[in-house]
C-alpha cells in the first residue's frame, strides 16, 4: 500500500511540476515572467552545487555558458547576445556602464547586498554600487618557496626579487600585460594606472631587464599546477589561484609587496537587453546569501564578497585560516583598482609583444 501511495504522490509532483519543496516553474513564471535564466561566468567559478539549488528553490531553469577573458565576453555582447547576469571585472565594468551596456541595480530586490563586505564595495569603477555586486574579489602577490627564498628578502626586496639573478631560471610570470606592468610600474614607484610616457618605458624597460637576465616562463592557468608540484620557486599569482597552491604545497608562502598591488573585483550585472531582470535580481540576491557564498568561496578558494563568509572560512577553525593568500588586504592606500583605458591597455600590449620577443 505504502508502494502505491509512493508512485502515486510521485506522479502528481511530476505533473504539477513539483520539485521537492521549491516553487513551481508555473510559479516562478508568474514571479518573474520567465522560469529561464541565461548566465555568463567565467570557467570553474562556482559552486558544485550554486546552479542546481537555486534552480530547485525557485522552480527555474539557469542557463550557463562560459568566457576566458572580459574582452570575449565584451565582444559578445556588443554582437547581440542577450544574458540575464554576467560576471565581469571591474575595469570591463566601468568601461560596460560608460558605453550604457548595463541596467541600473534595483537595490530593494538585493537585501542581501548587506551582506557584502565593506571591503569590496562602492569601489571606484562603480563608487555607489548601482550596476554591480560583488561576486568575488582579491589581489595579485608573490608565492614563493620557503625553503628556498628566505622570506626576509622577499619582503625586502618586493617585486624586485623577480630580477635577483640569485633565482635565475626559477621564476612564473603571468602572461598578461596590465598584471606584469602593474609589478613594474609598482616596483619603480608609480601608478598602475600611469599615463605619463616616461613611467611607461621605463616600466618597460624593467621589464627587458627582467626578461634578459631571469630566464622567466611566462604562464597563465599553469602556474597552479607548477607551483604545486614545486617547478618553480617564486610565481606572480593571483591571490584566489594563491589559496589553492598554498592549500597543497606546504613548502610555499604567499606575500603582497608593501609598493602595492593590483586589487580585483568580479561583479555580478544585469545587461541592458537582459530578457528576464526580475529573475536576475533574484539570482544575484541568492547568490549572496550564507549558503550560496559559503559554497562557492569553499569550492573556488577566491575570496567571497559575504562578510561573514569570509570571517569564517579565514577565522580561527576556518578551512583557510592559515592560509596567507585567502584574505584580501583591504584600505592599503598604495593599492589600486585597475581603471578602463583601451588605449593605454593597447600601448601595454604592443610592449608586452616586445618584451616576450627578445628571449
Amino acid at each position: 500500500m505504502k508502494k502505491i501511495i509512493a508512485l502515486a504522490l510521485a506522479s502528481a509532483m511530476l505533473l504539477t511540476g513539483c520539485n521537492g519543496g521549491g516553487a513551481t516553474s508555473a510559479e516562478a513564471v508568474e514571479k518573474y515572467g520567465s522560469d529561464t535564466l541565461k548566465l555568463y561566468n567565467w570557467g570553474e567559478y562556482m559552486g558544485e552545487n550554486l546552479i542546481s539549488d537555486f534552480e530547485k528553490e525557485f522552480g527555474v531553469k539557469v542557463i550557463v555558458e562560459y568566457f576566458d577573458s572580459n574582452e570575449m565576453m565584451y565582444t559578445k555582447l556588443q554582437a547581440g547576445d542577450a544574458y540575464d547576469v554576467l560576471v565581469p571585472s571591474d575595469y570591463m565594468i566601468q568601461r560596460m556602464v560608460e558605453q550604457d551596456m548595463l541596467q541600473e541595480l534595483d537595490l530593494s530586490l538585493i537585501p542581501n547586498m548587506e551582506n557584502v563586505s565593506d571591503g569590496v564595495k562602492n569601489l571606484p569603477y562603480d563608487p555607489e554600487n548601482k550596476y554591480s555586486v560583488p561576486y568575488f574579489w582579491g589581489s595579485v602577490g608573490i608565492v614563493y618557496n620557503h625553503n628556498n627564498v628566505d622570506p626576509a628578502v622577499v619582503e625586502e626586496q618586493g617585486y624586485e626579487i623577480l630580477r635577483n639573478t640569485d633565482y635565475k631560471g626559477k621564476i612564473y610570470i603571468y602572461d598578461s600585460e596590465r598584471d606584469s606592468f602593474m609589478m613594474a610600474l609598482k616596483a619603480l614607484g608609480y601608478s598602475m594606472n600611469t599615463e605619463n610616457e616616461a613611467e611607461i618605458q621605463e616600466a618597460y624597460q624593467w621589464l627587458l631587464d627582467m626578461n634578459n637576465t631571469m630566464e622567466p616562463v611566462y604562464v597563465t592557468d599553469e602556474v597552479i599546477d607548477g607551483m604545486m608540484t614545486g617547478t618553480k620557486d617564486i610565481a606572480v599569482v593571483y591571490s584566489g589561484d594563491a589559496t589553492t597552491i598554498l592549500e597543497e604545497n606546504p613548502d610555499m608562502s604567499f606575500y603582497m609587496p608593501n609598493e602595492g598591488t593590483n586589487i580585483w573585483s568580479d561583479a555580478m550585472v544585469i545587461p541592458a537587453n537582459a530578457p528576464n531582470p526580475k529573475l536576475a535580481h533574484e539570482f544575484i540576491n541568492y547568490v549572496l546569501t550564507y549558503d550560496a557564498s559559503m559554497g562557492n568561496s569553499e569550492y573556488v578558494g577566491y575570496a567571497s564578497s559575504n562578510q561573514e563568509v569570509l570571517d569564517e572560512l579565514s577565522g580561527e577553525g576556518g578551512l583557510f585560516a592559515e592560509n596567507e593568500a585567502y584574505l584580501p588586504r583591504a584600505g592599503y592606500e598604495k593599492d589600486e583598482v585597475f581603471v578602463d583605458n583601451p588605449v593605454l591597455k593597447k600601448t601595454l600590449a604592443e610592449l608586452w609583444i616586445k618584451v616576450k620577443a627578445t628571449k
